[in-house]
């Protein structure tokens, strides 16, 4: 059968980031300058959690970008009204009815034609529901909606609870390496300009609903990175020490190496448990923090920005290549696929995590049933925190 073209998955996820990503730049240097603007796409696109998610096969980044050039054509340009309905309705049809709960308080404030906004969202996302109602019955509104949606909300039952605090580490670790940046949301001078509160406003908004649901996964936080990574720009920019900020930001790529030594064992085996060990070679953006400093008392904050940037995204392309080739081998589905194709194929899973059981029907190309008891079959289960593959000729004895 061959391995799945992965190209398929991940490449519209790129192209969708780097368009958002020029749109984004272009709508900010409409409405502020063109240094914020700048900013902004300059963290917004090499920060961790954005990355990250611009390469993974998954809704969360579609649905993200759409939201957000939603809110930026609401709040900023409210004569293209059925513009920011339609992107409204491409970030409902990737992620269900979140959307519509984050952006509802914009409704309130929004100037422009919020009718027309929503008839646009409505005409252009209720098709797919609709049709999906039409073939599956009350099972698609069970589990899309009270499933999906309420139980993942209001109960422990998606099996992904954790405590009202989770997002705060993971929303600074997402912002790495601008997470220094953090520190100046405490000036309260940034608030002056309505449309920076605005935005901070909104984003604490959707941390808290993230905060309060039950179930909790890093990815959630995602669509609130465009409008945090705005309220960072303004920040920086009428920051009267932009050498000790942007300096901070290049400094914290020396802990890259360190990351990526540990990253395969903390997703496999958990942070806590994982052996920490400093790894000298990010002692090198040492070096680039000196240029970024030079480049500030130079008066080229542009230039020094684009630096910390530029090294972020080196940094992420050495992780990848450092880490990924582990990660492929001891916690990615694709090199359990490539040595069991044949079995995967007419084989069952038993006992394995929704997240593995996604990737092993992607490359079956169809859904992988849950085993029966009855049934002999290659038995796909978990022992040591990974993915085996039982012999069918044990089962038999068993049986």
């Amino acid at each position: 059968m061959g391995l799945p073209d992965e190209w398929a998955a991940r490449f519209p996820e790129a192209l969708i980031s780097a368009a958002f990503l020029v749109f984004f730049y272009l709508a900010l240097a409409r409405e502020f300058t063109p240094r914020i603007a700048l900013a902004a796409t300059a963290i917004l696109a090499t920060s961790a959690g954005w990355m990250a998610y611009s390469f993974a096969a998954l809704t969360d980044l579609p649905m993200s970008a759409a939201l957000a050039g939603a809110m930026l054509v609401m709040l900023f340009e409210p004569r293209r009204a059925v513009l920011a309905g339609v992107l409204l309705g491409v970030s409902v049809l990737g992620k269900g009815f979140v959307p519509v709960v984050l952006i509802a308080p914009l409704f309130l404030i929004a100037r422009g034609k919020r009718m027309v906004t929503l008839v646009s969202a409505v005409l252009v996302a209720a098709p797919w529901f609709i049709l999906c109602w039409l073939r599956n019955g009350s099972a698609f509104w069970d589990d899309f909606f009270w499933k999906q949606h309420v139980a993942r909300f209001l109960t422990p039952s998606l099996e992904h609870v954790q405590p009202f605090w989770f997002y705060i580490p993971v929303l600074l670790a997402g912002l790495f390496p601008w997470t220094p940046l953090a520190g100046l949301l405490t000036r309260r001078r940034l608030y002056s300009d309505r449309r920076v509160a605005l935005l901070a406003l909104w984003t604490l908004y959707g941390l808290i609903f993230f905060s309060v649901a039950r179930n909790k996964l890093p990815g959630y936080l995602l669509p609130l990175f465009p409008a945090l990574a705005i309220v960072l720009a303004a920040a920086l920019e009428n920051s009267p020490f932009k050498a000790w900020w942007l300096s901070a930001c290049a400094l914290l790529l020396v802990g890259i190496s360190t990351v990526a030594g540990i990253l395969p064992d903390a997703l496999l085996v958990g942070l806590s448990r994982s052996h920490v060990a400093f790894a000298p070679g990010g002692l090198v953006f040492v070096g680039v923090a000196a240029v970024v400093w030079w480049l500030v008392w130079k008066q080229k904050t542009e230039a020094a920005l684009l630096t910390v940037a530029l090294a972020a995204g080196i940094g992420a392309v050495y992780l990848k290549h450092s880490t990924f080739p582990v990660l492929d081998r001891i916690v990615s589905v694709r090199s359990f696929w490539r040595e069991h194709e044949r079995e995967v194929a007419t084989g069952c899973v038993d006992g394995v995590s929704r997240t593995w059981q996604y990737g092993l029907n992607y490359y079956a190309r169809h859904a992988v049933p849950e085993c029966a008891g009855d049934v002999v079959r290659p038995r796909i289960t978990t022992r040591n925190r990974q993915l085996v593959m039982e012999d069918v000729r044990v089962q038999k004895n068993v049986h």
